[in-house]
């Protein structure tokens, strides 16, 4: 009776990780996995010790490390510039429509894919409301391509931490190993996104009626996904969009965002506003750009130690440390932007996912695909990414690679130690774009869908609305990438 419980407490776990907020048991996804995880040690699926030993530090880590770092870019405001760069002489919205698929591929590789898809959302509405221009195409864009550009690097997204550990791929090779993919493929979603709504963003027809918040069928019993860096979700106002295009952003003591020219509202003149910050200019202004450049030094300095090979969760917890220790003030007000919820669902996640591995299940499944989904074979590609394409938007990309991944590489070592790499890269590539097809897809894809919908000119990004873009487009980004991965 054992493997039947256990797969009764990873149907629990995978109920409340991809919906979070179903009315019988509305107690979220962090909640929802030591739910799971509980279950399995209830059920004496796993022992105490088996439980604990299945959390993996060198993971947890890695998320802590990279949270903190991109906590303090924030505060450095590195997303300012990326905000300005988006609208920085923009030629129309074909021209703008490139450059979000550029920014946000690229800064999700550096910050995660949530992260890049959080602060950039009510910038991109903004934006297009500027410009009469309808918000979907440009939505899509970001959240496909942060998807997309995440697939890179081992700090891109959650599942690529998980291979990068599993696998130990080094991350120069991790990097150069997709990279190829990834260019090809943020080239070819702009050229499908064009396809699509090349008649909307053209310079005589931008009218598109933005719809109420309650206009459009979205999925409100989904919660904001957290995958990470949630902390960022509601920081950014309308008023500090207007700061971040128009360059009067300032970062406060505590690392927040101020615009200055809000203090006119609390009954200073337009001439107080100014000798206060010129005041706060000639004072601070030089440490600030001090601690700017020293933000950007360490985290380059991470992303060099991540090329040179070094142990992936100590070079992000040591430059996570060396910029609380450089602040030089107390840390709490940092630690608290840590999404703790997260790394606690990836404790449950563990122990859930290898309960339900011991249940025998998972073996069975595999044992059942494995002669169809051979790594050395077209064929077997073909099937293997399938599957993963399916799992990943049923049981979400995580718990895929989780059940996935050691069964996958086993197989593809038994043909060649390079299919064995080049199976943990097609893993990491197919579970990541598999986020695209589905507005539930992927954490990025909720995230983009709540920011938008609570955003002061809301839109709502409906799920067939995705889904018409999302499946022909993960279809061909996916097949073109498994053609360019370099082993």
């Amino acid at each position: 009776m054992r493997p039947i419980f256990g797969c009764i407490a990873f149907a629990i776990f995978w109920v409340l990780a991809v919906f979070p907020a179903v009315p019988f048991l509305p107690i979220g996804r962090t909640a929802g996995s030591l739910l799971g995880a509980m279950l399995m040690v209830f059920f004496q699926v796993l022992t105490p010790e088996e439980a604990f030993a299945a959390i993996d530090l060198p993971i947890l880590g890695l998320l802590f490390g990279t949270m903190v770092v991109s906590a303090f870019l924030e505060r450095a405001g590195v997303f300012k510039y990326l905000g300005k760069l988006l609208s920085w002489k923009s030629k129309g919205g074909k021209d703008l429509l490139c450059r979000i698929c550029v920014v946000s591929a690229a800064a999700s590789a550096l910050f995660t894919n949530d992260t890049c898809c959080v602060v950039l959302t009510e910038f991109i509405l903004k934006v297009a409301r500027q410009n009469n221009l309808p918000p979907q195409p440009f939505l899509l864009a970001l959240a496909s391509s942060a998807n997309i550009g995440s697939a890179t690097t081992p700090i891109g997204n959650p599942q690529n931490l998980v291979i990068a550990l599993q696998s130990r791929i080094p991350f120069k090779a991790f990097l150069f190993g997709l990279l190829p993919a990834m260019a090809v493929g943020v080239c070819v979603n702009i050229a499908i996104l064009l396809f699509y709504f090349s008649k909307s963003l053209s310079p005589v027809n931008h009218q598109e009626e933005i719809p109420s918040p309650a206009g459009d069928v979205i999925f409100h019993r989904f919660s904001q996904a957290n995958m990470s860096n949630h902390h960022l979700s509601s920081r950014y106002s309308n008023d500090t969009v207007d700061a971040v295009l128009q360059g009067s952003f300032f970062p406060t003591e505590e690392g927040h965002l101020e615009n200055p020219r809000s203090n006119i509202a609390h009954g200073a003149t337009l001439t107080d506003c100014l000798i206060s910050q010129e005041k706060d200019g000639s004072v601070e202004g030089g440490n600030t750009r001090l601690w700017n450049t020293c933000v950007y030094f360490v985290t380059i300095g991470m992303l060099v130690s991540l090329l040179m090979g070094v142990n992936m969760s100590w070079s992000a917890i040591s430059a996570a440390l060396i910029l609380i220790v450089l602040d030089f003030k107390d840390a709490q007000p940092c630690l608290d932007k840590v999404s703790y919820s997260l790394l606690v669902f990836f404790c449950g996640m563990f122990i859930t996912v290898d309960g339900f591995n011991k249940t025998g299940f998972p073996s069975l499944f595999w044992e059942l695909m494995e002669p169809y989904a051979r790594i050395d074979t077209i064929s077997g590609v073909v099937v293997l990414s399938l599957v993963i394409l399916l799992l990943s938007n049923i049981a979400s990309n995580v718990p895929t690679v989780l059940l996935l991944g050691a069964r996958v590489a086993a197989s593809a070592a038994a043909a060649s130690p390079a299919e064995e790499k080049r199976a943990w890269l097609v893993l990491a590539w197919v579970s990541t774009v598999a986020g695209n097809l589905s507005l539930v897809g992927s954490a990025a894809n909720l995230i983009v869908c709540e920011q938008a919908r609570r955003a002061q000119f809301g839109y709502n990004l409906s799920f067939l609305g995705h889904l018409r873009f999302g499946l022909p487009s993960t279809l061909v980004i996916t097949a073109f990438g498994l053609l360019l991965i370099r082993v």
